[in-house]
């Protein structure tokens, strides 16, 4: 944001690049210059007229001989584009870049050094965009989740490396109370680019939190394509309910406010094929599920119908019900989950929400989960994850 000169919204309307347009009549009901009086001479860029302003390109005011008094541009949808006024008055530039397909209509008024007003409209049209890049968010706007969710922003294309520094700066995160935290680019599990924001540690409960992303406009380069649109939205943070899985002891110990409130038993996984170790996210959960070998690189050892099933990684770490299993408490037998009866699935089911922690305690499996297999942001230490930046923490 720029703090010092006065800052304006602008209604945007379809127009795209081209020379500067200069702006001297006057709309209708404008109070005209008088004949010995010239007005400021105004001028839009892209110019007025243009039927495929180029993509990327800031929209900008200037006035000659005098100063603009406001500056107002809308989009064909009615979307306002926000501004900066220089502190002299003489320009104005938009905060954003316009968008595909766009037609901006650009309002100016404005006063000539020996005071007189003058006002004008103009209208360009952007070009098209031959590729769009849109983006899938998690969590999703109005959900409350856990304590250990972080932002994390799935891209539809690639996102090259030489973009993804001014890709960076366009995405905002805000809390309420204010917490630490920052963005770091990940590789998804279904390789996709993801960029995820983590706080530095747990959210504190009650947080209110808020995303938007100034990204329209903006060039994900390569095969990529454009961003056409802004994304904003918001999420809280609810209860503190954590979870640790003590792999030699069979047991999975539930927390809330980091007070125990209660322990089960169940079937990690075996020398195997151990459990993943750390600390995991809950990344979502089914009621009902069919386990199916073939995921997890056993052919077709087995199908069997689950229950209460709640994900961890994207590579099939689960805590669910096992029935089938007679060892359940004795023996660390699994193909990496966490196995429990019926009801006590149904309990951590119910228990851990959406974005809650569950760390892996003396496990035998030694390879680090890779953050993009799932929201693993929590493998890494704040040290480690601030390198993932593309604006050098």
């Amino acid at each position: 944001m720029y703090a010092g000169p006065r800052r304006h919204s602008a209604r945007l309307i379809p127009a795209l690049i081209a020379a500067g347009t200069l702006l001297t009549a006057c709309g209708p009901g404008a109070d005209g210059p008088k004949a010995d009086e010239p007005a400021a001479k105004v001028t839009v860029t892209p110019a007025a007229g243009t039927s495929a302003a180029k993509l990327g390109s800031e929209i900008s005011v200037r006035a000659d001989g005098g100063k603009l008094t406001s500056v107002e541009v809308e989009d064909d949808k009615g979307g306002k584009v926000t501004g900066r006024l220089a502190g002299d008055g003489v320009s104005w530039k938009s905060d954003g870049k316009v968008k595909p397909q766009t037609t901006y209509t650009v309002r100016t008024k404005s006063k000539s050094a020996q005071g007189t007003e003058s006002s004008a409209t103009s209208k360009f049209t952007t070009e098209r965009a031959d590729k769009v890049n849109k983006l899938t968010n998690t969590p999703g706007g109005g959900q409350t989740v856990g304590t250990g969710m972080p932002v994390s922003i799935l891209f539809d294309h690639p996102v090259a490396k030489d973009r993804r520094a001014e890709i960076e700066k366009a995405l905002k995160v805000t809390t309420q109370p204010k917490v630490e935290g920052a963005w770091g680019w990940v590789k998804d599990y279904s390789g996709k680019d993801r960029i995820d924001w983590r706080p530095k540690d747990y959210w504190p409960t009650g947080t209110k939190v808020s995303v938007k992303g100034a990204l329209s406009g903006i060039d994900s380069g390569d095969d990529g394509g454009w961003f056409a649109r802004d994304y904003n939205f918001g999420f809280r943070i609810g209860a503190d309910h954590k979870a640790v899985i003590d792999v030699p002891a069979h047991q999975l110990t539930m927390y809330e406010n980091g007070r125990s409130v209660g322990t089960i038993t169940g079937s990690a996984g075996s020398p195997q094929d151990p459990t993943r170790g750390g600390v995991h996210t809950v990344r979502s959960k089914n009621a009902a599920e069919t386990m199916d070998s073939a995921t997890i690189g056993h052919g077709s050892e087995w199908m069997l119908d689950s229950k209460w099933v709640t994900h961890l990684t994207a590579s099939g770490t689960f805590l669910h019900s096992a029935p089938w299993n007679k060892s359940l408490g004795v023996v660390n037998n699994s193909h990496g989950c966490f196995g429990m009866s019926t009801s006590d699935a149904k309990k951590v089911y119910d228990f851990l929400s959406i974005g809650s922690t569950v760390e892996v305690k003396g496990t035998t499996n030694t390879n680090k989960t890779d953050v993009g297999n799932g929201l693993e942001v929590w493998q890494e230490s704040w040290q480690q994850w601030q390198q993932r930046s593309a604006l050098g923490h």
